[in-house]
């Protein structure tokens, strides 16, 4: 039990991550006709974009909430906020963005399930890391009454964020987390294992986005019109002869 406790919360992560990194690079390089969402918007679009419109707007709101919210040292933030007030915007704007992610997610999982056609259209991989997704977010927003009972005393948010930042700084110890609620363990070891999917499906296209910013700051493009040099004296077509 020890070797799995320590292969699951210090061994894993690290798996995880580097899959996500190096096998980003290596589909990139070696398949990227395969870098790209399929589209099926001909075919329930109305569906298509509400439930898309919620899904990326909560999962960015989502991922950037995690990413600054787990990963800030709790000397940084405790300037602005106490614990106890990061953990009560945690579960109010966490919950909203769940909330319509998860309206989203199911908008966008029942139209690939119970349209024929586009389920005809749709790989396996596409399927199954929607229905991943899918449960990630509900484990997620299950956790949340639990969350906002621990506003008074959010030890377990600290205990989290303090092994994620372990990570991070490549000192992971798992007896911070200790005793932690299964809900909390399952969704953080779900979003792990999100990691370690994500170059084998089509949420690589996640990169494309990110790397689109870099346009903001491209110079322009000047585009100057050609125009026909025609020596002196030299008849031009169409004149008189």
């Amino acid at each position: 039990m020890n070797a799995l406790h320590t292969f699951v919360f210090v061994v894993y992560p690290y798996i995880c991550l580097g899959v996500f990194l190096m096998g980003s690079l290596a589909r990139f390089d070696r398949d990227q006709y395969t870098w790209k969402s399929d589209s099926s918007q001909m075919l329930r679009a109305r569906q298509l974009r509400i439930g898309s419109n919620l899904f990326h707007g909560g999962i960015l709101f989502l991922f950037f909430g995690h990413l600054f919210g787990q990963l800030t040292p709790h000397s940084v933030y405790e300037v602005v906020m106490t614990a106890s007030q990061k953990q009560l915007l945690a579960v109010v704007a966490g919950g909203i963005a769940g909330l319509a992610c998860f309206v989203g997610l199911s908008m966008l999982l029942h139209r690939r399930l119970f349209d024929p056609r586009i389920r005809l259209t749709s790989h396996r991989t596409d399927l199954a890391i929607l229905i991943i997704l899918w449960v990630q977010l509900a484990l997620g927003l299950a956790t949340l009454p639990t969350s906002l009972s621990h506003v008074s005393d959010p030890q377990t948010m600290i205990a989290l964020a303090s092994y994620l930042q372990g990570i991070a700084t490549l000192r992971p110890d798992p007896s911070v987390i200790a005793g932690i609620q299964w809900h909390f363990i399952a969704h953080m070891l779900l979003g792990m294992t999100i990691f370690l999917l994500f170059p084998f499906s089509r949420l690589v296209h996640v990169w494309s986005g990110f790397a689109s910013v870099a346009y903001l700051f491209r110079p322009y493009q000047v585009v100057r019109s050609r125009r026909l040099n025609v020596p002196t004296g030299q008849n031009q077509p169409g004149s008189a002869t």
